[in-house]
């Protein structure tokens, strides 16, 4: 019993081992990932068509229940751009933005993805990510980066403009561009550039200058947070709000309130869609991230219990006014560069925003929108990564396809047209694949027992003995293909006697397969031919003896394909079956 609570509540795993060492590692992260995250929370609550203060909120309790659920040790939690655009785009279609409606239909989203990501951890589904393909992710999120940098012209111009596709988004771009305010557009090239030049040129500079690396990397990393301090002093100073620069305002002074999701049965049909989307594509950022850190220090991640981590983070968006949320890429490598050693850091972090939420609030009230937005298009170009389109066209053609398909769709339909096309893409592009496996006709390398392609080597064959061997899993996409190859090669081959089918990759064979193969034994000795497997893996013989095809089998079963060999180049040919 202990040890299934410890399974679903690592904190009392690596709690029990927790000491001074981490205590230290862990503040020093908590500090600079805090400095990163409060202008990232304020920005992804604007791109998310919320209040400023609805950042803070995602970002405090869902960080404490990560770090008391979840199994990466790095893994930052909170607001993300792309769930976030995911969010506006789901919530934009059930309330108008600025309204009440439209906050509890946002922390509505978070408690059903909440509820979606732990019914999959009990269930243990955390293998259903694996059918969003990394060239479809790839894709998504290209597209999603480039939507979202668009989406945050606005502020950036100062003027008025709406959509959720690009094209939709650029069209009142153009219309609104007149009315565009010259001051605003000065506070948001400049921030934009800012951010830039930080996040490629201080760090060098810095160190040229004697600086040490460390504290080079912290100054990087406190970029965002100088770009805020100054364009609102700017902004404060000189009056700017005054003439027409757009702010923050007021943002209340306060922890996250407790909230309650709505039940409305006619709301909660309209946001399960976008909630399972958003779930899965946010489970499938965060344990990205979390197993290529956990990998850099040889630690385990357990994909069911990150659900589980991350179902509880949602829930506490849900109920303390915030988000969807799930782990960032950028925050969580600068929480693992930092030097967190446990999820405590995470704990920490959300202090460090508690304390920012309490007693800072008031010193972003003249904060610019535009600064925000500077901030949101630097975070997500660095997601944008066209060249996949010519790595994918150079190694597949197919996968290519699926990662234009899905950036062109997003583009042009929206994130959650997007996302449905590449989970359906994805799908689809697996069944492809498997639906007409690469299969090789092998022969013995003469001087050894291994076989090979006769296509690739040079090889010894026997015109009575055709040997096949098929590099995939027997099931439905795949059964006919295999027995259409087969018989097709046996009666364009002259006076083949037995066909071996060597399933040495064979790791399942289904019961659409199990008839194919029945179906290829029965025809395959009318025509005189014996049909034999070899090397065979013990669960795939464990099935096929609960079954009659074995002991109807023509030929036989053998342990290598060389015994095969030995046997059937010397042994006499099956009698043909009786017309």
């Amino acid at each position: 019993m202990i040890d299934r609570i410890r399974r679903y509540v690592p904190v009392l795993d690596w709690g029990r081992r927790y000491n001074r060492d981490a205590l230290h590692n862990d503040l020093m992260a908590a500090v600079i990932v805090t400095i990163m995250l409060i202008p990232q929370s304020l920005a992804y609550a604007m791109l998310a068509g919320l209040p400023p203060e609805a950042g803070l909120y995602a970002s405090i309790l869902p960080i404490v229940l990560y770090a008391i659920f979840g199994t990466s040790r790095a893994l930052a939690v909170g607001p993300v751009a792309v769930v976030s655009l995911m969010t506006a785009a789901a919530v934009g279609q059930v309330a108008e933005q600025g309204t009440a409606g439209y906050a509890v239909a946002a922390l509505t989203l978070a408690a059903m993805s909440g509820a979606i990501l732990l019914a999959m951890g009990f269930l243990r589904l955390g293998f259903l990510a694996n059918f969003l393909s990394h060239p479809v992710i790839a894709g998504f999120i290209t597209a999603s980066g480039i939507l979202i940098a668009a989406s945050q012209l606005k502020h950036i111009l100062g003027v008025s403009a709406s959509g959720h596709t690009l094209p939709e988004m650029l069209v009142t771009l153009a219309e609104n561009l007149p009315e565009a305010d010259p001051v605003t557009i000065a506070i948001g090239v400049g921030a934009t550039g800012f951010l830039f030049w930080v996040r490629k040129g201080l760090k060098p500079l810095l160190i040229g200058r004697g600086v040490k690396p460390k504290l080079a990397d912290v100054a990087q990393k406190a970029g965002p947070v100088a770009a805020v301090v100054v364009t609102t002093l700017i902004v404060w100073g000189f009056g700017l709000a005054d003439t027409g620069v757009a702010i923050v305002g007021a943002v209340p002074q306060s922890l996250p309130p407790l909230t309650l999701p709505s039940f409305d049965f006619d709301l909660l049909t309209a946001l399960f869609v976008p909630a399972l989307l958003i779930s899965v594509i946010g489970f499938v950022e965060s344990i990205s991230v979390a197993q290529t850190l956990a990998a850099r220090k040889r630690q385990r991640i357990n994909p069911d219990q990150e659900l589980i981590g991350l179902g509880a983070a949602n829930l506490g968006a849900g109920f303390t006014g915030g988000f969807p949320v799930t782990g960032g890429f950028a925050r969580s490598v600068v929480n693992f560069d930092a030097g967190a050693e446990t999820p405590a850091a995470g704990a920490y972090t959300a202090l460090g925003l508690a304390i920012a939420a309490m007693a800072l609030t008031p010193l972003i009230h003249f904060l610019p929108t535009a600064t925000l937005a500077a901030t949101i298009i630097v975070a997500v170009l660095s997601l944008v990564d066209v060249s996949i389109l010519k790595t994918a066209w150079a190694y597949s053609k197919a996968d290519f396809a699926a990662v234009a398909a899905t950036i062109l769709l997003t583009l042009g339909f929206g994130v959650e047209t997007g996302v449905s096309a590449g989970v359906t893409l994805s799908i689809l592009l697996h069944l492809y694949k498997t639906s007409k496996p690469h299969v090789a006709e092998v022969g013995l390398v003469p001087g050894t027992q291994h076989f090979r392609n006769i296509h690739r080597h040079k090889v010894e064959t026997d015109p009575a003995v055709l040997t096949i061997r098929i590099d995939e899993s027997l099931y439905f996409p795949n059964a006919r293909f295999l027995e259409d190859y087969i018989l097709g090669r046996v009666v364009e081959g002259g006076p083949i006697r037995h066909v071996v089918l060597m399933c040495s990759a064979v790791n399942v064979i289904d019961f659409s397969a199990l008839e194919a193969l029945e179906a290829l034994n029965h025809r395959l000795k009318d025509m005189g031919v014996a049909l034999h497997l070899s090397e065979v893996k013990g669960p795939v013989t464990d099935r096929l003896e609960k079954t009659h095809f074995l002991r109807d089998l023509t030929g036989r079963v053998f342990l290598s394909q060389y015994d095969a060999w030995v046997a059937l180049t010397a042994g006499p040919p099956p009698a043909k079956a009786a017309e």
